[in-house]
């Protein structure tokens, strides 16, 4: 072989520690926050970096996986031939056609658009749609390709200033709808594209609310993206609660919605950091923008409302892995409050992660098997559901190890 020939990675493998070492910073995480979250001391993580302890057992390394946002396991522990999807769950089958017509450029006017009121009425059936289904990404991603197509025409189209600003909060708002389809999909590129350019609808639109949804969204791929884009986030929340501010005395239930629902993103990334006070004063914010809602309401984007509260109130408790205290918020929440399955769904998945927290791996299973029922793409598509599972199925109790392995199978996890 030359000289100059391109080394085998793979000759000399990273060790585990080193990788451990290379992912925490490059999440721009330091050894105590680390250590810290994971409930182990600074000088096992300096002692597992540096090699003096080797690979940990599987629940350890599970949960640096989702600490550090791990997207495939085998980044983290080196195994090339065990290589799992923690945060990506599987490409959908509609996939193809919406990336088709999100990348589509047509500037020909073959056709007449229709009405803007007419998208939006079909807009608005596709959130009720996206609701109801326990396969939400079945149904949108056979809705999704027609909609954009006819929002992007309906704003091409516009005749006057006033209904351009009209066709691009609905394009806006279609391209919100189309992360709830894209997220945790195996393309994050295309997850970006349609973020952004729902957040350039929004702005063109100059709609308080459009502009709201579409920060909510983007602030959420910038803090799944890490901690160290978590300033990000918080930067996107905080201008948009600043633009929204003003419209509110006067305001309708979902504008008042979309403030909340930010109020709530601001102290879900500060519980993310490990800010209790502050993800906690962040929370009771939102609890009074919930209590101005009209009786009943529910917003259709973000399901902010009354009812969704106690559901938040157990994020923040997990997110701050305060096992005790999670589980208690749990047990207080209402979930037979909450109207949409695929929002059930994952606020069973946030339960389990309460109960796994608390030690009660048996419960947390059960839990997830309870999400499963309300929304089965809800829970293959989740990350902390999907190391919660895999977690269980090295359990040293038959039964349990039983268990998760039936439910790994049913979410797809042990799909080649």
């Amino acid at each position: 072989m030359p000289d100059d020939a391109t080394p085998d990675p793979y000759a000399d493998p990273i060790a585990f520690g080193q990788r451990m070492q290379i992912l925490r910073t490059k999440r721009g995480m330091s050894r105590p926050v680390v250590a810290g979250l994971l409930g182990m001391s600074q000088s096992w993580v300096k002692q597992v970096e540096t090699g003096q302890i080797g690979m940990p057992k599987l629940p350890v390394i599970l949960r640096i996986a989702e600490l550090l946002r791990v997207r495939d396991l085998s980044d983290l522990t080196g195994d090339q031939s065990t290589s799992v999807d923690l945060f990506i769950g599987p490409g959908h089958s509609r996939l193809p056609e919406v990336r088709a017509a999100v990348n589509a450029l047509s500037l020909s006017a073959d056709r007449q658009a229709p009405p803007a009121e007419h998208v939006a009425a079909r807009l608005a059936k596709a959130w009720q749609a996206r609701h109801r289904a326990p396969n939400h990404r079945e149904v949108l991603g056979e809705l999704l390709p027609g909609l954009i197509r006819d929002a992007q025409l309906t704003v091409r189209q516009a005749d006057t200033a006033a209904e351009r600003r009209v066709g691009q909060a609905i394009l806006s708002e279609v391209y919100s709808l189309s992360q709830f389809f894209v997220a945790y999909q195996p393309d994050s590129a295309l997850l970006w594209r349609v973020a952004e350019r729902g957040m350039v609808a929004a702005q063109e639109s100059e709609d308080p609310h459009a502009i709201g949804v579409a920060a909510w969204l983007a602030a959420q791929a910038h803090r799944d993206s890490g901690p160290a884009h978590f300033d990000a986030a918080d930067a996107m929340t905080m201008e948009a609660l600043k633009f929204i501010q003003r419209f509110l005395p006067d305001a309708d239930d979902r504008t008042i919605a979309i403030a909340g629902a930010l109020q709530f993103e601001a102290g879900y990334t500060a519980a993310r950091r490990g800010a209790k006070g502050e993800a906690w004063r962040w929370w009771d914010k939102a609890n009074a923008t919930a209590a101005r809602l009209s009786p009943g309401y529910y917003h259709p984007v973000t399901s902010f409302s009354t009812a969704i509260m106690g559901a938040h109130a157990v994020t923040v408790a997990v997110e701050l892995r305060a096992g005790g205290e999670s589980v208690r918020q749990a047990i207080d929440a209402d979930s037979t409050a909450i109207p949409s399955r695929p929002r059930l769904a994952r606020h069973r998945i946030e339960e389990a992660r309460a109960y796994q927290l608390d030690g009660q791996p048996e419960t947390a299973l059960a839990t997830l098997e309870r999400a499963h029922r309300a929304a089965p793409e809800t829970i293959r598509y989740n990350g902390y559901a999907r190391r919660i599972v895999l977690e269980e199925t090295e359990s040293r109790v038959p039964a349990r190890r039983q268990r998760a392995a039936a439910l790994a199978e049913q979410i797809g996890l042990l799909a080649a």
